[in-house]
């Protein structure tokens, strides 16, 4: 539970802004961190980036455009959650441990069905 020195303190930053300001220093900067070390972030990112153009140049109904570009940021947004638990489990130790592969494996798993989807999706949009 909080304090009231804690809530002041939270309740002053937020009318100043540092606190915005801060996180979107800090969100920045994980997507700068993410480019940097993590193909798999690169690569979803220039696949992305095509479909973002292909969204635009076919004709398709602004529900399906919303629907394909939502898609291609819950898979960006899965990815940088994979990133994330892939650290954790490195920083917290490099042993090979069943329940580190089983938190690798799932992160893994939901891109896998992220882009599953994704693809029916297009499939659909175009067929």
């Amino acid at each position: 539970m909080m304090d009231k020195d804690k809530i002041q303190r939270f309740i002053s930053k937020s009318k100043h802004g540092t606190h915005l300001i801060n996180a979107t220093k800090y969100s920045c900067e994980g997507l700068y961190t993410a480019w940097q070390n993590e193909t798999a972030f690169r690569q979803l990112v220039v696949l992305h980036s095509v479909l973002f153009v292909l969204v635009w140049v076919l004709n398709l109904g602004d529900n399906t455009r919303l629907i394909l570009i939502a898609l291609s940021f819950l898979s960006l947004i899965v990815e940088l959650f994979n990133t994330a638990i892939e650290a954790t489990v490195d920083y917290i130790s490099l042993e090979k441990h069943p329940l580190a592969k089983c938190a690798k494996d799932a992160g893994s798993a939901a891109q896998m069905l992220v882009l599953i989807l994704l693809a029916i999706a297009w499939a659909i949009a175009l067929f």
